[in-house]
């Protein structure tokens, strides 16, 4: 029987690829990243914290189709029209270690009253950097991804105020500005960026 890796047919093919090619990302599938409850509706708000997030982490160009290089397209604006059009921005971002990882925005609508913006990193993208985020529980987390993502969390607050961060593997959404109410979880089984007297607090996922 013919072993696979992911969208390669042997293992030499899959440590080829860049964690920064966009064709060999499974966008659809499994991410890790940081959700922000923006606490606004309004488009300005929204483009407010899509700008702020795509600068912090320092995002090479910004593209409307994961399934062709950067190369082999022409960028589109990073806004917040270009997000209802395309459903999905891409680009570049470069961890703290140096390397390039693909990465992406993806925003939901006025869930419960407000804006979710998710700045993401497929799953595919982590596995080709040998970045390691399982070690047996019945979740993914890397305390690298974390780090960084909450460092992108705090950088973009200072441009643009937000009213939760929730940091981890398929967290955004998973909780919300009213029922945290400003006060740090004592039990985190995600990373937090929580907006207190004009401050964001950072707790790591300690559970």
């Amino acid at each position: 029987m013919a072993v696979t890796y992911g969208w390669f047919s042997s293992w030499d093919d899959f440590v080829m690829v860049s964690p920064s090619s966009f064709r060999h990302m499974s966008w659809n599938s499994s991410s890790y990243g940081l959700g922000i409850e923006t606490g606004t509706t309004d488009d300005a708000g929204l483009q407010a914290v899509l700008g702020a997030v795509w600068e912090a982490a320092g995002v090479e160009g910004c593209f409307s189709d994961g399934g062709r290089e950067p190369e082999e397209q022409e960028p589109v604006a990073c806004t917040v029209a270009a997000l209802a059009e395309f459903g999905r921005l891409h680009g570049r971002a470069r961890m703290p270690a140096g390397q390039w990882m693909a990465c992406s925005c993806t925003v939901v609508r006025g869930g419960g009253g407000t804006d979710w913006l998710n700045f993401d990193i497929p799953l595919s993208a982590l596995d080709l950097a040998g970045v390691a985020y399982w070690d047996g529980r019945p979740f993914f987390r890397s305390a690298v991804m974390d780090d960084w993502l909450a460092a992108i969390g705090i950088a973009s607050f200072k441009q643009a105020r937000f009213s939760l961060g929730v940091i981890g593997w398929e967290v955004s959404g998973m909780a919300d500005a009213v029922t945290v109410a400003g006060e740090m979880p004592q039990k985190r089984g995600m990373g937090y960026l929580v907006p207190r007297d004009g401050n964001l607090h950072y707790g790591a996922a300690n559970d």
